[in-house]
């Protein structure tokens, strides 16, 4: 408990940290509000027009003035108003943010199932034909860039079967299954190619490690039968650095697949982000970054929490 009140007094300080820089990126890349909003039409604007729409976006102070307006409004849950949308970016946020959650898990499922196994066969495999096969996969899991393996998808399926993924409207989990699952197969699957092949060398490094232990040699000399050695002494040890890397990619996954989004035309979290960092909409993307610093502490706290459950050696918080 005294480990888990730690992590959570260190959570204003790291979205502080955030915010401040986040902050000063937004505004660093050339171009404003109102260049962004009305394009070429910005250059008829006279002198107080354009002071006006400034004074009306609140970008006409300085920097300080700007930044503590913004963080004093989140104090009260006002993150500020999407210029884009016209409507409070939490309410943005959240509404783009289920489709999000639904890729990553949808994603991080897929790598599991696929790479977590195909990791323990190669390492119970050793040196063997079907080891390599594995290891060759997983090699090229790796190096094969998502949009590469999005633009493939699309392509097989347009030109080999005459069909399209299924884009569009995005239809919710809860209103229709069926739809919802045929808009995320394919981003889902995409993504978690690269991923089930990272998942692969880990399982079947941290396997390798494990059955080389003593424990395990022991409890072979007991009688143990292989599956029992490999599913039940052996296994927890070994997801120790899959929990971790899991942790990790999971939480890159919650900040938005902007490139996959972006192909599958998934209005996402990422390509959301994406479209506010052109249109300079200053109040979203400071909303939303902050937002997923969030998703991701609150990731990487559940992840060493989750050290305890599969290793009863680890204690969080002692010397």
């Amino acid at each position: 408990m005294n480990y888990l009140m730690r992590r959570l007094a260190t959570f204003p300080l790291v979205l502080l940290g955030v915010s401040i820089l986040v902050f000063v990126a937004i505004r660093m890349v050339p171009g404003d509000s109102i260049t962004a909003m009305l394009g070429t039409e910005a250059g008829l604007l006279t002198p107080a027009q354009r002071d006006a729409l400034a004074a009306y976006f609140g970008i006409d102070q300085p920097w300080f003035v700007q930044y503590w307006r913004w963080i004093g409004g989140i104090l009260y849950g006002n993150f500020g108003i999407s210029v884009t949308y016209g409507r409070p970016v939490l309410d943005v946020i959240l509404e783009r943010f289920p489709l999000t959650l639904e890729l990553a898990v949808l994603s991080m499922v897929i790598a599991l199932a696929v790479g977590l196994p195909a990791g323990i066969y190669a390492a119970t495999h050793s040196e063997k034909a079907s080891d390599l096969g594995v290891r060759i996969v997983a090699m090229i899991g790796q190096s094969t860039p998502s949009f590469v393996l999005g633009l493939l998808i699309i392509y097989t399926l347009s030109a080999g079967f005459g069909v399209l993924p299924a884009m569009g409207e995005f239809a919710p989990l809860w209103q229709d299954p069926l739809r919802n699952l045929s808009q995320l197969i394919l981003p889902a699957i995409t993504l978690g190619f690269a991923f089930a092949a990272s998942v692969t060398r880990i399982a079947r490094s941290a396997m390798l490690d494990v059955l080389s232990d003593d424990y395990v040699r022991t409890a072979r000399s007991k009688g143990a039968s292989a599956r029992s050695v490999i599913w039940r002494h052996a296994l927890p040890n070994a997801l120790i650095p899959v929990v971790t890397l899991s942790g990790i990619e999971f939480g890159y996954l919650l900040g938005g697949a902007v490139i996959v989004e972006q192909i599958y035309a998934l209005p996402g979290l990422g390509r959301m982000v994406l479209d506010a960092i052109l249109q300079r909409d200053y109040a979203l993307v400071q909303g939303a970054v902050l937002f997923i610093a969030f998703n991701f502490m609150i990731v990487n706290l559940l992840v060493d929490l989750a050290y305890v459950a599969l290793d009863p050696r680890i204690r969080l918080g002692e010397q």
